[in-house]
């Protein structure tokens, strides 16, 4: 039964490929995400980050923070992590990230969305089947208040 399942699939690409990343063009990333008090206790605590205004709420209100503060780190992943889908999905390996800036703590319960604008692509001088692609992404709240801006880079295949 397994063999013929294996023979009837069909495999499907997903995400985009170099060809639809044209410099300006800009993705409104789906659905967003709201921090909860699990996710930062939990990700503070696996990333070692003994910072009191990402864990105790009384520091951090004794601190002018109205609770808990998001790890920064962690907004940045989840803010990364709603752009995967549009952005990088079509496979290619990660580059790096640039011009990351903080404009605000974060606070537990928020919600973040993100939206990524198509800097620039260029060919790959090493990778035949691979472009560069270079993105300036932002995490916003839905009041429009920009958290968090960030630039990042992936080889990203061709249509073929």
């Amino acid at each position: 039964m397994t063999d013929d399942f294996r023979a009837r699939a069909q495999l499907l690409a997903r995400g985009n490929r170099y060809e639809d990343f044209e410099p300006g063009r800009v993705f409104e990333h789906h659905l967003g995400r709201t921090l909860t008090e699990g996710d930062n206790i939990a990700f503070t605590t696996l990333t070692l980050h003994y910072n009191p205004l990402y864990f105790n709420a009384a520091h951090a209100r004794g601190h002018g923070h109205g609770g808990l503060v998001a790890n920064p780190l962690l907004v940045f992943n989840i803010v990364f992590g709603l752009s995967v889908e549009d952005l990088s999905e079509g496979g290619g390996p990660f580059l790096g990230v640039d011009q990351l800036n903080y404009l605000r703590p974060v606070q537990v319960g928020e919600t973040l969305l993100a939206r990524s604008r198509v800097l620039d692509r260029r060919t790959s001088d090493k990778f035949k089947d691979y472009g560069i692609v270079t993105w300036a992404t932002e995490g916003f709240t839905p009041e429009g208040e920009t958290v968090v801006t960030f630039q990042r880079s992936n080889l990203v295949r061709y249509r073929q």
